[in-house]
C-alpha cells in the first residue's frame, strides 16, 4: 500500500496491486498444469447396441456374478477358490487379455470389485462391465 502526503489534499492512499497480480498469475499457471498430469483409471465405454442382446463371440470371456454370490465363466460354474486358476488356464495361450463381467441387479459392487481384483491378479488387462440396461440397448 502506498501513501503520499501533500499539503493541499491531505493523506491519499492507493493500493499496490502488483503482488496480487503476481499471485494470480502463479495460480493460473498452476491450475493450467494440473489437468495435464492428473490421470485416472482407464475405462472402456461400450457403444450402444442396436439389438436386444449383443452377440457374444466364442473368444469373449464373460464372468457372471449371480445374486447368490456364485460365479460362472461363459455359463460354466466356478468357485471363488478356482476363479484365478481357471482364468489362468483360459488365458494361457491367448494374446488378447480382455474379459467382461455381468452382474445380476441385486449384486453388491464389493463382490464385483473382488472379481476385478482376481482378474487383475491373473493378468487380464481390460475389464468391461455388462449391465442389464446396456444389454437392452439403452
Amino acid at each position: 500500500m502506498g501513501m503520499s502526503v501533500s499539503g493541499n489534499r491531505g493523506v491519499v492512499s492507493s493500493m499496490n496491486v502488483v503482488p496480487l497480480i503476481d499471485i494470480l498469475l502463479v495460480l493460473l499457471v498452476i491450475f493450467m498444469i494440473i489437468p495435464v498430469y492428473s490421470e485416472g483409471e482407464k475405462a472402456l465405454v461400450p457403444s450402444m447396441a442396436q439389438d436386444a442382446t449383443p452377440p457374444i463371440d466364442d473368444g469373449v470371456v464373460v464372468i457372471q456374478v449371480l445374486a447368490d454370490g456364485t460365479l460362472k465363466i461363459n455359463q460354466e460354474p466356478v468357485t471363488w477358490d478356482r476363479l484365478g486358476a481357471r482364468l489362468d488356464e483360459i488365458y494361457k495361450l491367448r494374446a488378447s487379455r480382455t474379459a467382461f463381467i455381468r452382474g445380476d441387479a441385486p449384486v453388491e459392487f464389493e463382490v464385483v470389485a473382488r472379481v476385478i481384483d482376481v482378474m487383475h491378479t491373473s493378468g487380464i488387462a481390460s475389464v468391461g462391465l455388462l449391465t442389464p440396461d446396456l444389454e437392452k440397448g439403452f
